[in-house]
């Protein structure tokens, strides 16, 4: 059966002090999901098991070699998880204080 998207959803997230793209990454996932109530899944399509839905995570940020995708999946509390991390996002000249970190 092909694919069908149900829904997009974008989220943003930074991390201020530390620049750590896994936290900024796992921030947007969490932004991008707490807007969304997916009731229809269940309501309109019928589906039983959440466990079967497909759960495909982008992030885009500056450094993605560096992006722990296993954290970032593990965001997502549903269905089957890919994630990939492409160049992006942005970074800025700023102040790092590592006991904020």
């Amino acid at each position: 059966m092909k694919k069908k998207r149900f829904i997009v959803e974008i989220g943003t997230g930074a991390d201020l002090h530390g620049e750590d793209v896994t936290k900024a990454a796992c921030r947007a996932v969490k932004d991008a999901i707490s807007r969304s109530c997916l009731c229809g899944l269940v309501e309109i399509l019928g589906i039983e098991d959440l466990k079967a839905i497909k759960v495909d995570i982008l992030v885009a940020c500056p450094k993605p070699e560096e992006v722990e995708l296993e954290q970032v999946k593990a965001i997502i509390p549903i269905g089957q998880k890919s994630a990939r991390a492409v160049e992006g996002g942005m970074k800025a000249k700023g102040l790092c204080v590592p006991n904020f970190a």
